[in-house]
């Protein structure tokens, strides 16, 4: 291998891991151990890609999702965890005002975001490229090396612009001062 190459693997590697820093950790993992036993390596046949399409579509819809899920920490230790809607979480708890948790316009900013750089990552992956475009000629692996770095460049400065104050399942809330409107009293 040239060293020219062996440095922009190691450059794509390197955003990939930073895109994967963006995204849930689960689905990801989920994702990295099913995708090669359901493309049988990137050898597929009419069945692997069907299950293989339905693994992304899944997961896809599990970074969407987790978007939007937030939890918060009551004074007696709980941790309450709900989707968050127009009103607040649902589901809503009577004894805890819950309405600083509704739905704002970074979260759907996020769930975009998340679902493109789960896209990068999954369809991009070698056993996936492997099953569904096998074709894929030298300026596909040119692609296989930009895009990552360049969408980890694009998202991080989007999500940087639009912080995520959301705690989802998985990220619980810590009793801090963001919490103390909505802790019970």
């Amino acid at each position: 291998m040239s060293k020219t190459f062996k440095a922009i693997r190691d450059r794509t590697y390197s955003g990939v891991g930073d895109l994967i820093k963006l995204l849930p950790t689960g689905t990801v993992f989920l994702f990295q151990f099913l995708n090669p036993v359901l493309t049988n390596n990137g050898h597929c046949l009419l069945i692997n890609k069907y299950l293989t399409g339905a693994l992304i579509v899944v997961c896809a819809f599990s970074c969407c999702f987790t978007c939007f899920t937030d939890s918060y920490r009551t004074r007696d230790g709980y941790v309450h965890y709900g989707v968050a809607t127009m009103k607040g979480l649902w589901p809503d708890s009577s004894s805890v005002d819950l309405s600083s948790k509704r739905l704002r316009v970074g979260d759907f900013v996020h769930a975009f975001f998340s679902l493109i750089v789960f896209s990068v990552i999954s369809l991009l992956d070698a056993n996936t490229v492997n099953c569904f475009y096998p074709g894929f000629g030298s300026t596909g692996k040119i692609f296989l090396m930009v895009l990552p770095p360049v969408i980890g460049v694009i998202s991080g400065v989007v999500f940087t612009v639009f912080p995520s104050r959301r705690h989802g399942i998985g990220n619980p809330s810590d009793h801090n001062e963001d919490d103390a409107s909505e802790i019970e009293k």
